[in-house]
């Protein structure tokens, strides 16, 4: 609620937008009181399990679903709103739809009791929606109809468009005149992260004067690293000057559980702003880039990422395939909602 921003935020004020009401209630693990707001349109509320207990907010949650009184509820962001929209649905009367962008089996492996209530809401749900045909596929096996799984991509807010170099740099207090690769992003072994410090070291033996532009927390040997910025948590407003600074992103990813599934957002907002990439060839990213192989690097292989590093911050017209808008996803998105079960 305090940072408006991608998939969870636009498809709902686009559906809105629409003209469809639409209320969010979101649920947090971190001790936060609740919040009840109104911003574009949309009633947003907020409840947390630790602070609530989960009897009390399955309560509460229930009771907002009643008076709402909605036609379908939407399960996003991961398994545990999958399990509780497939409750809601079943327990006020409404459809169920599932909108997944990750494989969400992979954030709690171990946790199989989850794993199969999402499932069992994956079977039982009206309509499924994934970011990217490798997801769908893998939804599918846990449908009826296996055909059934449709797709609505993840692309770049509407902020993340080209913008001066020069001016971004300055802006964010980053060096004028010298080669600089951006990665953005969580740091974890699933997405193979240290991966982009092995590549960079192979740069800078070509282009020495070069500096590798890290935001968010990466570890700290990541920080420490020769000639790496870390601009820490930059704000959500500065991101896309962070984009445009940079000669070209990186866009790393390994062939694990949550690798051979993700859609990055970082890919899509570098695609918007024209900025070259260099990303890991998993079925997902080459599907999202279109099979162009000017931007696909050998997954886990760190000599690769640096030839396309070192070949790629030349280019200034990378000439992409845009995915579609927010407001066409919505559009999408409204139009299956529509569509009779």
């Amino acid at each position: 609620m305090a940072r408006p921003y991608g998939r969870f935020y636009h498809l709902p004020t686009e559906l809105a937008a629409l003209g469809h009401d639409v209320r969010v209630q979101l649920c947090s693990y971190r001790r936060l009181d609740s919040q009840v707001l109104e911003r574009d349109g949309l009633v947003w509320s907020s409840h947390d399990f630790l602070k609530l207990g989960i009897s009390r907010l399955l309560r509460t949650v229930e009771s907002e679903v009643r008076e709402f009184r909605p036609d379908w509820i939407i399960g996003c962001s991961d398994s545990w709103a999958g399990w509780l929209a497939h409750r809601l649905s079943r327990r006020v009367g409404c459809k169920l739809a599932i909108d997944a962008y990750d494989n969400y089996e992979a954030y709690m492996p171990a946790n199989l009791p989850l794993h199969w209530a999402w499932r069992r809401a994956l079977r039982a749900a009206d309509l499924v929606t994934a970011t990217g045909p490798q997801l769908a596929r893998k939804l599918a096996y846990s449908r009826r109809n296996r055909a059934d799984v449709h797709l609505v991509p993840m692309c770049a807010d509407p902020n993340f468009l080209p913008m001066d170099r020069r001016e971004c740099r300055r802006r964010l207090g980053l060096p004028a005149d010298v080669p600089l690769f951006g990665y953005s992003g969580g740091w974890t072994k699933s997405r193979g992260s240290d991966l982009i410090l092995k590549a960079f070291a192979l740069v800078r033996q070509q282009f020495p004067d070069s500096c590798l532009v890290l935001t968010g927390k990466p570890p700290a040997h990541a920080r420490s690293s020769p000639a790496v910025i870390s601009l820490g948590y930059v704000d959500d407003a500065l991101m896309p000057s962070v984009t445009n600074a940079v000669d070209a992103c990186c866009v790393v990813l390994a062939n694990t559980s949550f690798g051979r599934f993700s859609y990055p957002a970082k890919l899509c907002e570098a695609m918007a702003c024209g900025i070259p990439v260099v990303a890991s060839a998993t079925d997902a990213v080459t599907w999202m880039l279109g099979n162009d192989t000017r931007y696909l690097a050998r997954v886990g292989d760190a000599e690769d990422h640096a030839r396309l590093m070192l070949s790629n911050c030349q280019i200034r017209n990378p000439g992409y395939v845009l995915p579609p808008s927010w407001k066409e996803n919505a559009a999408r998105l409204a139009s299956l909602l529509n569509k009779p079960i």
